[in-house]
């Protein structure tokens, strides 16, 4: 009934609004969404061998609807809501499961586990020193551990942006926007009671325009675990490297990348595809 509601609140936004970061990168920007604005972005993401350890199933990946919804609350607050609709593997293999499991056959789905977060801009970039800003928030219990996807837990984040632009010319895009994040999450270990394991958050990004339409992308993102030794089972470290486009085209931005796991516990590799769209302010003008 929670997923439920949940699911119609979140198809309810989408209808009257839109979403996300730079797709179709991980790592935070910045850069505030209009206040009264909305944005959508909307994907699809295949990954091949990808890991569940608190199930033991390895398999391929596809990610059906993969929201990105955000909205700008004031000049330097916006409001995120981040999560995929539906999760499918197809299983290639299946070792011991930590936990009881309802799969049968060789495939399994779930709904995603989706994270609520605000982001402040604290200071302008100017012309020696970068932008920096804050995102903050949590992830929801939306998943059913026993379909052997997610974790069903409540994780907390915060993290650092930081960004600098380079090569601005008046009216244009600038030539190349540099980004990172550094941050830490706070992950309940889902088969130990009061326990946690605190993994460090990271990213680095970068845009770079080749025309007033389109651009090139890539990243390094992900978490680190900060434990000696094994990470409790659902914490484990796991970083991507991404490289794509965007094309900016009839009011949309269309993206695609291809993704590498940097990790042991990562998709070995993927792609990604999608588009985004920005909605005009519906606050008045002010006379």
């Amino acid at each position: 009934m929670i997923k439920s509601v949940f699911l119609v609140t979140i198809l309810i936004s989408a209808a009257i609004s839109a979403a996300g970061q730079q797709r179709p990168l991980m790592t935070d920007d910045i850069d505030i969404t209009p206040q009264g604005a909305f944005e959508l972005g909307v994907g699809v993401d295949f990954f091949q061998n990808a890991k569940f350890p608190l199930s033991g199933i390895k398999g391929d990946l596809t990610r059906v609807g993969d929201l990105r919804l955000k909205t700008g609350m004031a000049s330097n607050v916006e409001l995120q809501i981040e999560g995929t609709l539906q999760n499918f593997v197809a299983i290639n293999s299946q070792g011991p499961s930590a936990i009881p499991l309802s799969v049968t056959g060789n495939s399994t789905n779930d709904f995603d586990d989706f994270t609520i977060s605000a982001k402040v801009k604290l200071f302008n970039e100017t012309k020696m020193l970068p932008a920096v800003g804050l995102k903050f928030g949590y992830q929801l219990p939306n998943t059913d551990q026993a379909k052997g996807i997610g974790t069903n837990q409540i994780n907390i984040f915060s993290k650092i942006i930081v960004q600098k632009r380079f090569g601005k010319r008046a009216g244009k895009t600038p030539l190349a926007n540099i980004y990172g994040n550094v941050g830490l999450g706070i992950m309940n270990a889902p088969l130990a009671n009061f326990t946690q394991n605190d993994v460090l958050l990271y990213g680095l990004a970068g845009i770079f325009r080749v025309s007033d339409r389109v651009n090139i992308v890539s990243e390094v993102n992900g978490r680190l675990n900060t434990r000696s030794g094994t990470a409790p089972i659902g914490t484990e470290s796991i970083g991507q490297f991404r490289v794509g486009t965007q094309i900016k085209a009839s009011g949309l931005r269309f993206d695609a990348a291809a993704a590498v796991g940097i990790t042991r516990y990562s998709p070995r590799t993927g792609v990604i595809f999608g588009v985004t769209y920005v909605s005009p302010s519906i606050l008045p003008i002010a006379k």
